[in-house]
């Protein structure tokens, strides 16, 4: 298993792993909002960040995430390899090798909160509503603590 980063012929595979994340975790989005945001991550965010895939052996990918600045942008992770440290290898990558210190997260996804506050991160802030303007607040975190990252 590795990290490395993605190749842009590999957008359609990473949104395929986004998909199959968000309907595992994002029970609260429609499936409507799933397909609206699914050409914006193919067409519009993928291409805008520097993004970095988890992949296994024979190179299918288990996860990626996607930074912009000092801040992560996404982190998603196939739900078949949920529990196995994907996420936690691209975050711990994110925060080491790409100087995140801030990211956003769905409020409503607690397992994503819970996962980013272990890992060191707080909340500083709230949005009443999500980047396209949907009633799904965001939280904005900050990084105080990499001790339980590595």
């Amino acid at each position: 298993m590795k990290l490395r980063p993605a190749l842009r012929s590999e957008f359609e595979n990473i949104t395929k792993v986004w998909e199959a994340s968000v309907r595992a975790t994002h029970d609260f989005l429609s499936a409507q909002d799933v397909l609206e945001l699914r050409g914006q991550i193919l067409n519009d965010w993928l291409p805008s960040l520097a993004v970095t895939v988890f992949t296994d052996e024979s190179d299918a990918i288990l996860g990626f995430s996607g930074v912009a600045d000092e801040k992560l942008e996404m982190l998603f992770v196939a739900p078949s390899a949920r529990g196995r440290g994907v996420g936690r290898a691209l975050l711990n990558h994110a925060v080491s090798e790409m100087s995140i210190r801030l990211l956003d997260v769905n409020e409503q996804n607690g397992q994503a909160v819970g996962f980013y506050r272990h890992a060191g991160f707080e909340s500083f802030g709230r949005s009443p509503v999500d980047g396209q303007g949907r009633p799904y607040p965001l939280l904005h975190m900050r990084l105080v603590s990499s001790k339980n990252l590595i």
